[in-house]
């Protein structure tokens, strides 16, 4: 047998992993059609930036996966710089070391995962093992580095990731999960110890976990992909490419300084968004979607951005990240251009992504606990005089007026009771769907707990009905969508939604006619936000709890 024939029959057939089964939702596999598209829009900006030149012939391009699971983008990237230097380096044997042992790096998470690497990467889980098709190595970690790294434990968090101690430190017998490419202090230093003093990565690429438990209430996580990102920028590779849940756009625990640092970086040249993560990780749950980025060091511009979402066409456009007066990622590009039209009718003095303080109906809407009651509040069954209503989960209850002591302005007024939770449909991202759950009207004497927002307050039943019609309408609930990142509605998702005239009722038919809507816009809308009855929504809403199930 030849050794080129020998080489050829380790190819895997079906691939393995196409079908591995994901650690967790915080840990996800990467399938090799997704690992391939990323290397396809990095090629592309390669040879934009080099004069046509193909990727995969370059012999000196370096290549790190530092979080590294499956192995799959290495693996990928070998088989392409194998193919590529094919004319330079004839011989498949010293084609193959060379692409080994001086291109592909990575980091594994976990030692299960740097095995798995090794595998996929090198046919054998030791690098200098006998079935291993790379024999340039003189260590069983080949280029791919593990060793178990402990948290830094200040009070019950870690300094580096905010891992709960409770959860996570579990003793030497179960995985720490302290990721050694963010829990150090300088990643370049931290580099040159793994791999040489002089090793300049040209290309970041991979899918890093998700996030980690952060001692909160309940299963409380907080995200740390956006700690991988930040560090991986401070090795200033040529090229830096990760796919990561999309939530950072608009919303997010603790990402509001990652969404604004990435958002004003002008070297961020593509964004693949994904509406449903399960598009591209199939039975993987990860609401809100997920995107795939490319970071250009060295170039700087507009940012190419693709929408994607099963059968639909796919959108692309070329826009800055952050428009004027945003503080979020516009997500939909026929959005964008809505938002903007609806803007410049209500602010005829500017073109900004901006509404006057004094058209704005989030300032119609309630903190997260418009009267200080806990989701977790029961009201009395029965009422005694002078009792308020109690619109609580799981149905009504009553409370004595003089024991609350906040909202007192909505209580003896006409108001919307609405739900912050919106409709849910288990892990899935569907559309068109409510984005809201279904809102009612709330009567002089009632209040509600933590389980809704109260939108008000209103000095009529008629003009909270009206407000109520707006609701309704598709177009309102757009503008609440481009700045939802979650199911959770609290008064921030209302920014870009103005007030009306409530001394009349509102239809879509209105508002289009209105902020000058075109046909192709009233389409694109129809298929994202699903036609709203109030009366019949609410009858098919869980028990008056907040909570709908599309």
């Amino acid at each position: 047998m030849s050794e080129q024939v020998g080489f050829t029959l380790r190819g895997r057939n079906p691939d393995v992993l196409t079908c591995i089964a994901n650690l967790s939702n915080d840990e996800v596999f990467t399938p090799p059609e997704l690992a391939n598209r990323m290397l396809d829009t990095l090629a592309q900006s390669w040879a934009a930036d080099h004069a046509g030149a193909d990727l995969w012939t370059n012999r000196s391009v370096k290549f790190l996966d530092p979080f590294t699971k499956s192995g799959v983008f290495l693996r990928e990237i070998t088989n392409r710089l194998v193919k590529g230097l094919a004319e330079e380096i004839p011989d498949l044997q010293d084609r193959v070391n060379h692409v080994l042992t001086k291109q592909v790096f990575g980091i594994g998470i976990t030692r299960l995962t740097s095995l798995l690497a090794r595998r996929s990467l090198y046919c054998s889980k030791w690098a200098n093992g006998p079935h291993s098709v790379g024999k340039g190595f003189s260590d069983e970690s080949g280029n791919i580095w593990f060793e178990r790294t402990e948290h830094t434990w200040v009070n019950v968090k870690c300094s580096y990731c905010g891992a709960s101690k409770e959860a996570m430190d579990r003793g030497a017998n179960l995985e720490t999960h302290a990721y050694a490419f963010i829990h150090t202090d300088n990643i370049k230093t931290r580099m040159a110890e793994l791999f040489g003093e002089n090793m300049q990565f040209d290309v970041i690429i991979g899918n890093p976990p998700y996030q980690l438990n952060d001692g909160g209430y309940g299963t409380s996580a907080a995200p740390i992909y956006q700690l991988f990102v930040d560090q991986a920028k401070q090795l200033e590779p040529r090229y830096l490419s990760m796919i990561i849940p999309a939530r950072w756009f608009a919303g997010g625990k603790g990402l509001d300084e990652f969404r604004e640092s990435m958002l004003s970086d002008d070297r961020l040249r593509s964004i693949d968004d994904y509406l449903s993560a399960s598009d591209v990780f199939p039975g993987v749950g990860l609401k809100g979607g997920v995107c795939y980025f490319l970071w250009n060091r060295d170039h700087r511009g507009e940012c190419q951005v693709s929408t994607h979402f099963k059968d639909w066409p796919v959108s692309t456009a070329t826009r800055p990240l952050l428009e004027d007066g945003a503080d979020v990622f516009i997500r939909f590009n026929e959005g964008l251009s809505i938002l903007k039209k609806v803007f410049a009718q209500e602010n005829k003095d500017s073109d900004s992504v901006v509404l006057p303080a004094d058209k704005r109906f989030d300032a119609l809407v309630s903190s997260r606990k418009p009267f200080a009651l806990e989701t977790t509040f029961k009201g009395r069954k029965s009422k005694k005089e002078g009792d308020l209503l109690v619109y609580q989960n799981g149905g009504l209850g009553y409370v004595a007026r003089e024991s609350i002591t906040a909202g007192l302005t909505y209580i003896d007024a006409w108001k919307i009771y609405i739900g912050r939770a919106a409709p849910g449909t288990g892990n899935r991202d569907t559309y068109p769907h409510r984005i809201l759950s279904t809102p009612f009207i709330g009567e002089p004497g009632s209040i509600c707990s933590e389980t809704y927002l109260c939108i008000g307050p209103f000095d009529t039943k008629a003009e909270a009905e009206n407000a109520l019609s707006y609701l309704t309408c598709r177009l309102t609930r757009l503008l609440i969508l481009l700045h939802k990142p979650s199911q959770d509605t609290t008064r921030k998702v209302y920014t870009f939604v103005p007030k009306q005239d409530w001394s009349r009722p509102w239809t879509d038919a209105d508002l289009y006619a209105k902020y000058g809507i075109t046909q192709a816009e009233i389409d694109f809308i129809e298929k994202v936000v699903r036609p709203m009855d109030v009366t019949a929504d609410l009858l098919g809403d869980v028990a008056v709890d907040g909570s709908d199930d599309e």
